[in-house]
């Protein structure tokens, strides 16, 4: 699997669960109450309950189902109706990678590093419903019919694509940092744009 954006440190506070998807694969990234993080299968190993409807309890993820705890490593440590039992090894979530750069939070399959990108600063990641070539096309295009200019160059914009599904692609849009207030709403507003673009040429 490559490496993917899947969201922003930001956007995952410690204690929070969040649903993401790459390359197919559904996950459930999570942040332990001391800010580590972890990214795993998005199913636990118990009824197959989605984990990404679990709640965080101190450095553990809970599933929603019937409550089995799992550490960080993915392994189970708490069966609440066995409270007493020690739980097999083997009851263990499957991981993935999961690494943050630069307010990015990138997973995949193996420890595959993130691109590097930390001299730019996130300014949003959000979904389009459109595929990876519709958006790039309306990356290229998302300056004309009275739209938002394009970005400058100094404003050193990188668009990063995650296509999580056929027609359906998460976009997290970098930039300089420190950039003023107006002109971070304005590549704002050329990320809204883009996004009208690429979904009008994915129904067209």
């Amino acid at each position: 699997m490559t490496t993917r954006p899947v969201g922003l440190t930001r956007d995952l506070p410690a204690g929070r669960v969040m649903h993401a998807q790459a390359d197919g694969k559904d996950m459930v990234v999570w942040r332990a109450t001391d800010g580590t993080i972890a990214a795993w299968d998005n199913r636990c190993p118990h009824r197959g309950m989605a984990l990404s409807h679990g709640f965080v309890r101190g450095n553990r993820l809970a599933c929603l189902y019937h409550g089995w705890h799992y550490d960080r490593s993915g392994r189970c440590g708490l069966i609440p109706a066995h409270p007493d039992l020690e739980p097999p090894a083997t009851i263990h979530a499957t991981q993935y990678g999961v690494v943050e750069t630069g307010g990015v939070i990138w997973v995949s399959a193996d420890e595959a590093p993130a691109p590097d990108d930390s001299d730019l600063a996130p300014l949003r990641s959000f979904i389009v419903e459109a595929s990876e070539d519709a958006l790039r096309d309306a990356q290229e295009a998302t300056s004309a019919d009275g739209a938002p200019p394009a970005p400058e160059a100094s404003d050193r914009v990188s668009v990063l694509c995650n296509p999580i599904e056929p027609g359906r692609t998460q976009v997290t849009v970098l930039t300089a940092p420190g950039l003023p207030l107006p002109r971070l709403r304005t590549l704002s507003r050329w990320c809204e744009a883009m996004r009208r673009q690429a979904e009008a040429k994915e129904t067209a």
